[in-house]
């Protein structure tokens, strides 16, 4: 467990060495802002990282890259969105290959038949289910719609 830190980190570490040569302003900017992330996450929690933990200080760095995306392209700045785009792309390549709608549907699926869930009132037991068994693999907005979907509510999401 503990080397795989290291190694995430050493890769980390190694990748702002090349973006900082190559002169990869924005790819820079982002390894940079994740390493001090990952450092300030340590500091809180006063010992070092397990692989899992690392893996959500990544995901909630995408998330924010995310969020930006979004606000950004109701706000009309498309350099942003480019730049949060590619931000997002660059902390990406730390976080574990992301499930297909496929591997989902059958985690549902799965996840009904376990918890018994009939109706969409019963669809945060079916999300914790599957949130426990993907996570860091799933965009939990798509779980929540494919939820949905099984369960005969609205989808809100459409991918």
């Amino acid at each position: 467990m503990g080397d795989e830190v290291a190694n995430l980190k050493d890769r980390l570490a190694e990748e702002i060495k090349r973006a900082l040569k190559a002169g990869q302003k924005v790819r820079l900017a982002a390894l940079r802002l994740l390493s001090s992330s990952v450092h300030n996450r340590e500091v809180e929690m006063r010992r070092p990282l397990t692989e899992e933990e690392f893996r959500e200080v990544v995901a909630r760095e995408v998330r924010r890259r995310g969020e930006s995306i979004e606000a950004y392209e109701r706000g009309g700045r498309p350099q942003l969105v480019a730049r949060e785009r590619e931000e997002r792309e660059v902390l990406s390549a730390y976080l574990p290959p992301q499930l297909s709608e496929e591997e989902i549907d059958a985690l549902v699926t799965e996840a009904i038949a376990a918890t018994g869930a009939t109706s969409e009132r019963e669809m945060g037991k079916v999300m914790g289910h599957v949130m426990a068994r993907a996570k860091g693999k799933v965009n939990g907005q798509l779980v929540q719609a494919r939820v949905r979907a099984h369960l005969g509510g609205p989808r809100q999401l459409t991918s």
